[in-house]
């Protein structure tokens, strides 16, 4: 398995390139969009949806390759076809390859409660971001209603409420017992898709972290509770029946969230088999983009004090003229005083883009604010600077993220101090 880290270069050795670089080429031409709609594509991205977020993520490649180095942005996880695989950690990953800084975001983004993370390997942390977000996918999809289905069912006993099935009734009940042979159609919550849910939840149990990750709430609790009585038949021995079953992808409108859990669930079910590329030139995997789980991070702490527009819900927008209601923006987090801009991108040493400099600046004089910044993770902290002009002040507020901790636990704990200085700093400023 090929790793590197996001925004970041990586030069394949003449080997890799050898065994890797068709796949890796392919991988490199082809948007997030192309990839999800391959046929029964196997990939899991966030946002999940690609109009979301202002960052077009359909539009974004995973890596760039120019010669023998593969060139990375935003996007993080891991993602496969045939036999390669790459994994994309965060820039803040330790050289030992522990990635404490995405599990924390990914943890405190799902809500999932984890305390030690010192048992993973490299190849389990990967598998770990598949199980982080079952609970948030099943409470989602249970929310709708347990998926029910109409199927086929046969009966042979005196309560007739079907079809006669002359043809088994003569064979069955020839001489005469008693009893009518005869089918029905129901509508039924023990079907494949349930089936496939409940298979996963098993599984998840039996994973060092999986009874902590399944009792997370009382709302996880119930919809696992949901699923286990709605599939009395559950047999743990037809794990291959049922996920050969659901090989074809669901096709519901209403349920559309049942769709997205029966793919996670098949991803945890075959991920060892999907390490090992069974399929040919199909895509597996999960991505992350880096821009938005660090504005949905931000917000978990920040919302108190901040209001955080939503793209897909059309809320707290900022029209840019006052006689036209087609214009409008969506900064990342305001309030009466200041506009913050969420960037995960690095800025050293105010290197700032030239199109972000101009959206911050817009920003604050559409809304009329004389303070505006940006959030970041940085290692090093930076002076504010002046604005020619109206004299508005532009800052880079950085959360320091590379924490030397040896244990997860610390390292959670680490984190939330710097989450209570940096938010004591803006509101010793702005509120």
């Amino acid at each position: 398995m090929l790793s590197t880290k996001d925004n970041t270069k990586l030069i394949l050795s003449i080997e890799q390139q050898e065994r890797h670089l068709d796949d890796l080429r392919w991988m490199a031409a082809s948007t997030i969009k192309d990839m999800c709609e391959q046929t029964h594509s196997r990939l899991l991205i966030f946002p999940q949806s690609f109009n979301e977020y202002g960052d077009k993520l359909d539009d974004q490649r995973l890596f760039n390759i120019y010669g023998n180095t593969i060139e990375t942005g935003n996007i993080m996880g891991f993602v496969g076809r045939n036999d390669t695989m790459i994994q994309i950690q965060s820039r803040f990953a330790s050289s030992d390859g522990k990635d404490y800084f995405l599990h924390y975001m990914l943890q405190k983004v799902f809500a999932i409660n984890l305390f030690d993370l010192k048992h993973l390997t490299e190849k389990e942390s990967i598998f770990d971001f598949l199980i982080y977000l079952f609970p948030t996918f099943l409470c989602n999809a249970v929310r709708h209603g347990l998926y029910n289905e109409y199927q086929t069912r046969t009966y042979n006993d005196t309560n007739v409420r079907g079809q006669i099935d002359v043809s088994r009734h003569i064979r069955s009940n020839i001489p005469f017992k008693g009893t009518v042979a005869y089918t029905t159609r129901e509508y039924v919550g023990d079907n494949n898709i349930t089936q496939l849910i409940r298979h996963t939840i098993e599984y998840i149990y039996k994973h060092p972290l999986g009874n902590g990750i399944l009792s997370n709430d009382d709302f996880t609790k119930e919809a696992v509770t949901m699923i286990r009585e709605a599939t009395p038949k559950y047999d743990r021995n037809a794990r291959q029946y049922i996920i050969n079953a659901n090989i074809r992808p669901l096709h519901h409108p209403y349920f559309a969230d049942y769709k997205s859990l029966q793919n996670l669930c098949l991803q945890i079910l075959q991920h060892e088999e999907l390490k090992y590329g069974h399929d040919k030139d199909k895509v597996y995997g999960i991505l992350f983009d880096g821009a938005w789980l660090w504005e949905e991070y931000l917000y978990t702490f920040l919302n108190p004090f901040f209001y955080h527009p939503r793209n897909k819900l059309g809320e707290d927008k900022q029209y840019i003229f006052k006689n036209s209601l087609n214009w409008y923006c969506y900064p990342d987090f305001y309030n009466e005083r200041i506009v913050l801009d969420a960037k995960y991108k690095g800025y050293i040493d105010w290197n700032l883009q030239r199109p972000d400099l101009y959206q911050i600046i817009s920003y604050m004089y559409i809304m009329q604010l004389k303070y505006g910044g940006f959030i970041v993770p940085v290692e090093n902290e930076t002076e504010p600077k002046t604005l020619n002009g109206y004299e508005g002040k532009i800052n880079i507020y950085g959360l320091r993220v590379n924490n030397k901790s040896y244990q997860y636990n610390e390292y959670c704990a680490n984190m939330q101090k710097k989450e209570e200085i940096l938010l004591n700093t803006i509101k010793k400023e702005f509120l």
